[in-house]
């Protein structure tokens, strides 16, 4: 269950910085809101799964999750522009990722 919410928990990361975007420096409402929520949230999920999850392993995953989703939502939807050298190094973040649970 630990890793569930901790995927989830580096979903929200994703969810509060782009909300942090459109809020546009705190000037807008709704997304204020969100960003805050999804902030909130994305903690409260990292401080459960860490009851379980050691500090290193948890803290990566949550962090890559958040710095992928993050970076491809700019790429895709904020039209920072996407490059084979961009996509090989969210691979090498995400197979670094990967060792550090296999070696856990």
């Amino acid at each position: 269950m630990a890793w569930v919410v901790l995927v989830i928990s580096g979903l929200l990361e994703t969810a509060w910085a782009a909300a942090l975007h459109a809020s546009q420096g705190f000037t807008r409402l709704w997304p204020t809101v969100a960003f805050g929520a999804a902030l909130t949230l994305s903690m409260a999920g990292l401080a459960y799964a860490l009851r379980t999850i050691p500090l290193g392993t948890g803290y990566a995953v949550w962090v890559s999750i958040g710095v992928v989703g993050t970076a491809l939502v700019g790429m895709f939807f904020l039209g920072e522009g996407f490059s084979p050298l961009k996509g090989l190094c969210l691979v090498l973040i995400v197979a670094g990722v990967v060792g550090l649970k296999v070696l856990h």
